[in-house]
């Protein structure tokens, strides 16, 4: 039995940033990490997917906006897949194998690779080792949802993570998800050329967002040649030769859609199934997440659970945010909440939407007077200095409080400009503080202001 003051398992956002706290602090810990270190953002994720969008804004830019900008390419702009899953290789490398190395060379941490699977409520198992600890952190992240749809079990298909090794145009990409993960690969693969159809189960795109944002997404991908299915349900899949067929049904008629690939995007599940969970005490929700307290402390005491198999965020923000939390309060003496967070995060589709706070669905539904002003990209000086002028800003205040609710950004920069109200938020100060300070020219920030001066009563 080999005795630690700390045990995490996972070496995702939240685990290698509270291992270096800890061994700070003098504690002697032990960190389990069974493949990937540094977890699904640095492998899998944000970083690998945002360079792979990047290098489809480049060949988007070259291919069908060059001469907007007085540039002439000159002949037909092709596309290198294995120089672009080369160029991805080179951004991701440096991180996950800089993590593995700071983390074996932390004084006082020792590095375990292999399965951890819990043997009792203080005890984890390690290969032949097994470690106890009165204090365990799980930060074990989560996985592509593999749904349960007649005939997928025998069709190749793609998930997140299996597709940062394609180095290769798929022909027909069909992707099956119309949320975030789905719709910056399906963007993305158009602009390197695939041909892309989407298909949604629900109404609308991306429906945990407002009507008007989903439907200036779905406008801006149709106008670049995707082809989305909404209202669709997937009946069967098959292959056929070379083709995958997707049986599907909408409006009552039932039609096929045939590609060359399939991609999963239709959500995530926890990887929670095989830590012997249950040799420990520790409850799992219906969908195999840990459900934690304000301090991310499970039923169980002695054990977190932090980062995407909580349920509490999913995000690599929402990740780090549970390590300062823990932290805080194990450390510093500084009580910290999960709820004390504003929900936020991004669509990294071109443009991009920055998303803070409440909808504007939500803030009806909660039934308090409010305020909302908007304001159209075209509108927006540098939107047309840049020639990026699709998408519009929508702010939400409290008419009471004077404080801001919520906020839509999608646009150029949204994913930037977004945080100088969710600053604000954060502060509980009226959005007066915004509107009245001055932003530099020309950003797309300095409207945010602007925008404020038209507030009008939410009807």
């Amino acid at each position: 039995m080999l005795e630690y003051q700390a045990i995490i398992i996972g070496t995702g956002q939240a685990g290698p940033a509270l291992a270096r706290r800890l061994a700070a602090a003098g504690w002697q810990i032990a960190v389990i990490e069974r493949k990937l270190f540094g977890g699904t953002c640095h492998n899998t994720g944000c970083t690998p997917t945002k360079t792979l969008i990047a290098s489809a804004y480049a060949a988007h830019v070259a291919r069908c906006r060059a001469a907007d900008y007085g540039v002439n390419i000159g002949g037909r702009v092709t596309v290198d897949m294995k120089a672009v899953k080369a160029r991805k290789d080179a951004v991701v490398g440096p991180s996950p194998n800089g993590i593995e190395r700071s983390l074996k060379a932390l004084r006082g941490c020792t590095v375990y690779e292999g399965h951890a699977r819990f043997v009792g409520p203080n005890e984890v198992a390690v290969g032949e080792a097994v470690l106890k600890s009165d204090k365990i952190f799980i930060d074990v992240g989560g996985r592509a949802l593999v749904p349960p749809i007649p005939g997928l079990d025998q069709v190749p298909y793609l998930t997140n993570s299996s597709m940062m090794e394609v180095d290769f145009l798929p022909p027909h990409l069909i992707v099956l998800g119309g949320s975030y993960i789905g719709l910056e690969f399906a963007q993305a693969y158009r602009r390197f050329g695939s041909e892309v159809t989407v298909i949604e189960l629900a109404s609308r795109l991306i429906g945990r967002e407002d009507e008007d944002v989903s439907q200036a997404v779905a406008d801006f991908l149709e106008e670049e040649g995707v082809d989305i299915r909404v209202d669709t349900k997937v009946l069967r899949v098959e292959k056929q030769g070379g083709d995958i067929v997707v049986a599907v049904e909408s409006g009552g008629k039932k039609t096929q859609i045939v590609g060359s690939h399939l991609l999963l995007a239709i959500g995530r599940r926890p990887n929670t199934d095989d830590l012997g969970l249950d040799a420990a005490g520790v409850a799992t929700d219906q969908h195999g997440y840990i459900p934690v307290d304000d301090e991310l402390r499970t039923n169980v005491p002695g054990i977190w659970a932090l980062g995407d198999c909580n349920g509490r965020g999913a995000f690599t923000h929402t990740a780090w945010n549970d390590y300062e939390i823990v932290a805080a309060n194990i450390l510093d003496n500084d009580p910290r909440r999960v709820t004390d967070r504003i929900l936020a995060y991004a669509l990294y589709t071109d443009p991009p939407l920055g998303r803070a706070g409440m909808t504007e669905a939500q803030v009806r539904q909660s039934g308090r007077p409010a305020l909302v002003a908007t304001m159209a990209m075209a509108d927006v000086s540098r939107a047309r200095e840049k020639g990026e002028t699709r998408g519009f800003m929508k702010v939400l205040v409290d008419a009471q409080t004077k404080q801001i609710l919520g906020a839509s950004l999608l646009g150029t920069a949204g994913d930037e400009v977004i945080h100088c109200i969710i600053d604000v938020m954060y502060a509980k100060a009226p959005y007066t503080l915004l509107q009245r300070a001055m932003h530099v020219h020309p950003t797309v920030s300095e409207w945010v202001p602007t925008m404020l001066e038209d507030l009008m009563p939410l009807r």
